[in-house]
């Protein structure tokens, strides 16, 4: 039976129950007013498995009718969905390399103009995202639309906000007197030096200068990848990363390159007692409840650092954390995009419900959408003032200062239905779980007032006061208001947006690249937590050993391509790199 034939079955089937429920209603017999339709979401992107709860939970049963389950990318659920053939109602891939273009060529993925699916539900997509629509069009053989990618903005003029924040802890970095911070060597020692003047956190737990997860692991280990890539201003690619500014490739292995020396770096932190020995096996949850605690003094993101560590709690007593760049270190931004980044929205092919998704993706790729997915529900936790410009209500910057607030018991009225919820959990729990984006947070809010951009540090509302001493400090020291400014100042680089999408690899090289990535992880973890210089030294031979064995050659040879064809690409279309 093929997928039309299904599908047309399905409708059927849709048909001859509805009238049933008809007739059953004529009967005497009411039908459930709140008939909920179960989504199930295969995101790649995910870290988080189950049944979507919290405020985003009542928010989508009563606009959409719909709950989603979140299924996450974890060893074989590829594997497992693309052999049963039914990867899910809603897809969204973490790449458009490999992965997804096999689900393309198998016909997997739901054509966007088939039945005029897009142009009957996803019509703000339609008109809005065109160039991103034709974007996805070109890489996929068939050369139809199976969606579009992430971070998206209507001008390419400028960069997005800086994503690697390089946040420490301010407060004890006035009380040591401003050291110098030049190299990785100089973090390491003000790391140490904080340690002291504050050995315990809220809870009488140790303190670390560090405290990763693997949970987001992928060729690489994700945390010192991140630090490779702020060290250099170079963008992950493959196993290894990418200069912008000339097309030079460096792999993962190469000594002495930027993987290696953010490796030594955590090394050298674990060796010092600074990095939580507890990074190789807890969750993304579990290092949020010690950043948030006060048991961490450094992240290189701050989602896992002062958007958590800056609570009210700190703030009254007198603690601060932000941003503080080593000066020889190059950190990295991503040029505005009309095409989209890698990480594609796109609907099961087999799915019996294709317009409910493709209601819910268009709503995403609204300004309000977008807004709803970073900040909660319109009017109870944000809203535009009469100017149009951005807000937090009194409960949206208690969430946004906290995002474990919890909302058990907080009503909210849909002012479409006019129903009232209670509702409950965290506001973290609420987040839409899939963790994927389509606008970029730093391009422009057509809804809001001019200059205005999805992203809180722009808004007229949130240019306020010092919110205490420390960060009162951080700014008459660097002449600054907000990290974005300071960022701004340091040295980085700017990888321009282009429309690549990485070569497939084949089937003999998808299985060295398994067996060599999965041996990258695990040796870097193990280097990670080296007792001295010489069991670290001895770690990574090993592991450059087991890795050339593979076959990592052929890795590299691969990430060499890629890089020479997306350089290519941006001297084709003018763009410049570099700052």
């Amino acid at each position: 039976m093929n997928k039309h034939t299904n599908k047309g079955l399905t409708k059927l089937l849709a048909l001859v129950m509805a009238l049933s429920l008809l007739l059953s209603c004529m009967g005497g017999t009411a039908l459930a007013e709140d008939e909920v339709t179960q989504l199930t979401v295969y995101s790649q992107l995910a870290n988080f498995s189950g049944t979507q709860g919290g405020w985003s939970s009542a928010l989508l049963k009563d606009k959409f009718g719909i709950e989603l389950v979140i299924v996450p990318e974890t060893d074989g659920t590829y594997e497992t969905r693309m052999e049963s053939g039914d990867l899910g109602d809603i897809v969204v891939w973490g790449s458009n390399d490999t992965n997804y273009q096999n689900a393309v060529d198998q016909g997997l993925l739901f054509d966007w103009e088939e039945e005029d699916l897009l142009k009957e539900h996803g019509p703000y997509i339609a008109e809005t995202f065109a160039n991103a629509l034709e974007a996805n069009r070109e890489i996929n053989k068939d050369g139809a639309i199976h969606g579009f990618g992430h971070n998206l903005a209507l001008s390419a003029d400028n960069h997005e906000n800086f994503f690697y924040t390089w946040d420490i802890r301010w407060d004890l970095y006035k009380q040591l007197g401003y050291p110098e911070v030049k190299t990785l060597d100089d973090l390491v020692d003000v790391l140490a030096q904080m340690k002291e003047l504050e050995p315990t956190d809220d809870n009488g737990n140790p303190t670390y200068a560090a405290s990763p997860w693997p949970d987001w692991d992928g060729d690489m280990v994700m945390y010192v990848k991140s630090t490779a890539q702020n060290i250099t201003g170079y963008d992950e690619m493959g196993l290894g990363l990418y200069d912008a500014v000339n097309g030079e490739y460096h792999g993962v292995l190469e000594e002495n390159g930027p993987y290696m020396q953010a490796l030594k770096f955590y090394n050298k932190l674990y060796q010092r007692g600074l990095f939580d020995p507890d990074s190789m096996t807890q969750n993304y949850s579990q290092m949020q409840a010690k950043v948030t605690s006060g048991g961490v003094f450094f992240s290189i993101f701050d989602y896992a650092g002062s958007t958590l560590f800056n609570t009210d709690e700190h703030l009254a007593a007198g603690k601060y954390m932000t941003s503080l760049q080593p000066t020889d270190t190059t950190n990295i931004a991503y040029g505005l995009s009309l095409a989209g980044g890698i990480r594609v929205w796109s609907i099961g092919n087999y799915t019996d419900y294709p317009e409910k998704c493709m209601d819910f993706i268009n709503w995403l790729a609204t300004p309000e959408g977008a807004m709803t997915s970073w900040y909660g529900i319109k009017g109870l936790m944000w809203d535009y003032d009469e100017e149009g410009h951005t807000y937090f209500t009194e409960l949206g910057l208690k969430c946004h200062n906290d995002p474990t607030t919890d909302l058990t018991g907080v009503e909210w009225t849909s002012p479409e239905t006019g129903k009232t919820y209670t509702l409950d959990g965290t506001f973290n729990d609420g987040m839409i779980q899939i963790n994927n984006t389509t606008w970029s947070q730093s391009a422009e809010n057509p809804d809001s007032i001019e200059g205005e951009t999805f992203h809180y540090s722009s808004w007229e509302s949130m240019m306020v006061e010092a919110k205490n001493e420390a960060e009162q400090d951080w700014r008459d020291h660097n002449g600054v208001t907000t990290n974005q400014e300071y960022l701004e100042k340091q040295s980085y680089s700017v990888i321009p947006g282009v429309n690549y999408s990485a070569s497939p690899r084949s089937t003999e090289l998808e299985l060295t690249w398994s067996q060599v990535t999965t041996a990258v992880k695990q040796y870097s973890w193990n280097a990670i937590y080296a007792k001295s210089d010489e069991e670290f030294d001895s770690i990574v031979a090993e592991m450059v050993e087991k890795c050339n064995e593979y076959g990592y050659a052929d890795c590299l040879a691969w990430g060499e391509n890629e890089a020479a064809l997306k350089y290519q690409l941006q001297v084709d279309a003018g763009l410049s790199p570099a700052k």
